[in-house]
């Protein structure tokens, strides 16, 4: 598969978008069946074969927080199939382990989702979009409005304080997928955009003009990956509290019926206005 053919299919990598749903592997049983030793031969293999990229607590490293898998709605099947299938074009692969150890491992993955709680909101909703989309909608989307530089916010998955802190401090952390890079070509040329993928030989980005470019690692002299975020930070002095609390009013009315989290929404470095973190879920 060539670079440009890669490229094009870099931001269809979402954990639980399962390819092939007609897959014949049998799922793990209902969350009800938990079995003591499948857990806990689970959380062995999760240490062994996840944990660098997911985190020893499934919170993640450089891969997503496995840890609202479904409070967002997941189901023991769509996780299973995922871990077989790996997610295209990602750091994530696919997996030819037996059956019982891909079970073991979900078992394991379940212990750490906790039930899906509501998020409670002091702002006006009203107020909270119109600031989005004077301030964010160039590269934030809802429901196909909207850039897409930065995460979209369809579906809401994070908390309001992590959100809260991801729109204050957009370099305090990146999530996979915006990570902040200049490439400087070798006649000079300074390309700045979000890391989309990389291997040993090329990368792809997200340039800032929403372009999806990939570029041989020979022909650049330099990959340079920056400290701070595209999206530039919202304090006090440029969104109020007041505002603030519209905005997390707005963000709340997309989360998924019930007060599940759900998919999209900022990540661990989203939030309105340029790019941040993923949601992945």
């Amino acid at each position: 598969m060539n670079t440009i053919t890669r490229i094009t299919c870099v931001l269809t990598g979402m954990l639980l978008a399962v390819a092939g749903a007609g897959a014949q592997d049998r799922a793990p049983a209902t969350a009800g069946d938990v079995d003591p030793a499948a857990v806990s031969r689970g959380a062995g293999l999760f240490r062994e074969r996840c944990a660098e990229c997911h985190g020893p607590d499934g919170k993640g490293v450089v891969g997503h927080d496995l840890t609202r898998l479904w409070p967002a709605g997941a189901t023991d099947a769509r996780v299973f199939q995922t871990i077989r299938l790996g997610v295209p074009n990602t750091l994530m692969p696919s997996s030819t382990a037996p059956d019982e150890e891909l079970r073991g491992i979900v078992a394991y993955l379940r212990t750490l989702n906790g039930p899906a709680t509501a998020e409670s909101t002091r702002g006006n909703a009203e107020n909270g979009e119109r600031i989005f989309w004077a301030s964010c909608g160039t590269c934030h989307a809802v429901k196909g409005r909207g850039g897409v530089l930065g995460p979209d916010f369809s579906r809401v998955a994070q908390s309001s304080e992590a959100l809260t802190r991801a729109i204050r401090e957009p370099d305090a952390a990146f999530a996979t997928g915006y990570q902040s890079v200049t490439l400087v070509t070798r006649d000079g040329q300074r390309i700045q955009g979000t890391r989309k993928g990389e291997d040993a030989l090329s990368i792809q980005i997200m340039d800032t003009n929403e372009r999806l470019r990939g570029f041989l690692k020979s022909s650049l002299r330099e990959i340079i990956k920056e400290p701070a975020s595209l999206m530039p930070a919202f304090g006090p002095d440029r969104l109020t509290e007041s505002d603030l609390n519209d905005v997390l009013a707005f963000l709340n009315t997309l989360r998924p019926p019930g007060g599940g989290r759900g998919r999209g929404g900022a990540g661990r470095a989203g939030g309105p206005g340029r790019a941040g973190g993923p949601g992945p879920f």
